[in-house]
């Protein structure tokens, strides 16, 4: 049960800090394009590599497993979401903005995994 409210707290302050960078990014870059999403993909990619690092070559703590559900599963679960990239894609499509949604896909796809290697050898440089 503990596990799972960690995972519920979590899952709240990363849903919480999603919408505050939507609504952020609305008012900095406008309606015409899913920044905010892409913002999210992007630092939440980088976090995810920052963290899963820390924890595969630094921690050895007891209570590891529970923080990495806390941080990973919970946090970083709420503030990233896969679904809401493929929604703004689609809406991009539907909207018959075809170039404006394959630059999204492939800028946010391949910033995302470049921001995980970033992480993760930043990690690994400090072992």
């Amino acid at each position: 049960m503990t596990k799972l409210l960690l995972v519920f707290l979590g899952s709240g302050i990363g849903g919480a800090a999603r919408h505050g960078v939507n609504i952020w990014s609305l008012k900095a870059f406008g309606p015409n394009f899913p920044a905010g999403t892409l913002i999210v993909n992007v630092v939440g990619g980088l976090a995810i590599g920052l963290i899963a690092g820390w924890f595969a070559f630094r921690v050895s703590l007891p209570w590891s497993q529970e923080l990495r559900l806390f941080l990973i599963t919970g946090i970083l679960g709420g503030f990233t979401t896969f679904s809401a990239f493929s929604l703004d894609a689609m809406t991009l499509i539907e909207r018959g903005d075809y170039a404006t949604a394959a630059l999204y896909v492939v800028v946010s796809v391949v910033l995302a995994i470049a921001s995980v290697a970033v992480g993760l050898a930043v990690i690994r440089s400090f072992s």
